[in-house]
């Protein structure tokens, strides 16, 4: 059986599931975030520890434990403050009650950075090829991102053209190759050294030729200077626009979540560099740093898209902000 044909069989599998299989999905994602939930869970407990009622010293202690997990301290504060706030209103609140308004607080703190939309996958419509334009630094799994969002895409009967924009890494380009192939995904490509933007150029032209529903371009992933940067992305974006006049459609943020604060800093150069819509982080099944989805969320007010929890070509999921939480205070 073809790479298509278990996507194929595994979609109808999942259009026929039942209450018991969405329940195993909110599971998957429960032990792709074990590490950060273990470790999350691990410094919440010593803040509270033999504590009978929620204090300042028990709030100092939960400040720490939220800003050790890559919450961020911006993020954070708001936090304290509004668990500050129900305190005082409710006047006695034990370590028990502490975990519930936690939880409340994150899950709202989610909802007004990720919007009203429930879940956050690409919204593809007929006609016109979706263009996506993927920026982020080498290491962060940008390629690899590519090539399961292609895969996802062609599962669900789009035809996917990609782009191989990185032409500063022969090995970026091969790896390309690779994962399209795997996904079943036309992949344009130059060579080496070639202008990036006559690599974007090129792959929409065939892409609207070939009535294409999806286009991914992959760029350079340096971080040499910021005005580099944003002369090379806006050039790019300038050349795609000559041929789709509103594309890019959507340009999509790869960040390693592992890196934990490093990952803010990328996301601030970038949201500097081009107009980030969206954001994919990726490696959250090998750290305890997944603290750095809701500062992320938070600090910039962009859409997370997709979370990785694993190496798999499935295992890039779309988010779901009420999974994510129930996952990282291990509800079912």
């Amino acid at each position: 059986m073809g790479l298509f044909d278990i996507f194929k069989k595994k979609k109808t599998e999942e259009e026929a599931a039942t209450p018991e299989v969405a329940q195993t999905e909110q599971e998957q994602l429960n032990t792709g975030l074990e590490k950060t939930k273990e470790g999350f869970f691990a410094k919440l407990h010593r803040a509270v520890a033999g504590r009978s009622t929620v204090d300042m010293d028990v709030l100092d202690d939960l400040e720490e434990a939220l800003i050790t997990s890559d919450v961020g301290v911006d993020t954070t504060v708001k936090i304290i403050r509004k668990i500050e706030e129900r305190v005082a209103r409710d006047k006695y609140v034990n370590s028990e009650e502490l975990y519930t308004i936690l939880y409340d607080e994150i899950a709202l703190l989610m909802e007004q950075a990720e919007g009203k939309a429930e879940t956050f996958g690409l919204d593809v419509k007929e006609g016109t090829p979706y263009v996506v334009m993927v920026v982020g630094v080498n290491g962060a799994g940008k390629t690899t991102t590519i090539g399961k969002l292609a895969a996802q895409l062609v599962r669900a009967g789009k035809k996917v053209y990609i782009g191989a924009a990185d032409t500063f890494r022969a090995a970026a380009i091969d790896q390309l190759a690779v994962w399209a192939e795997r996904a079943g995904a036309t992949m344009i490509r130059q060579e080496m050294g070639s202008d990036p933007a006559s690599v974007a150029y090129d792959t929409l032209r065939s892409a609207v030729a070939n009535n294409a529903d999806v286009v991914l371009i992959d760029t350079a992933g340096r971080l040499h200077n910021k005005i580099g940067l944003m002369n090379e992305l806006t050039k790019i974006r300038n050349v795609m626009a000559k041929v789709i006049p509103d594309a890019p459609h959507e340009v999509m943020l790869v960040l390693d979540g592992s890196t934990g604060q490093n990952a803010f800093e990328q996301a601030r150069q970038f949201t500097q560099a081009t107009q980030v819509t969206s954001l994919a982080i990726t490696k959250l099944d090998g750290t305890a740093k997944g603290g750095v989805v809701i500062g992320i969320s938070d600090t910039f007010k962009i859409p997370v898209r997709y979370i990785g929890i694993g190496e798999g070509i499935d295992q890039l999921r779309i988010f779901d902000r009420h999974q994510f939480v129930k996952a990282l205070f291990g509800k079912k």
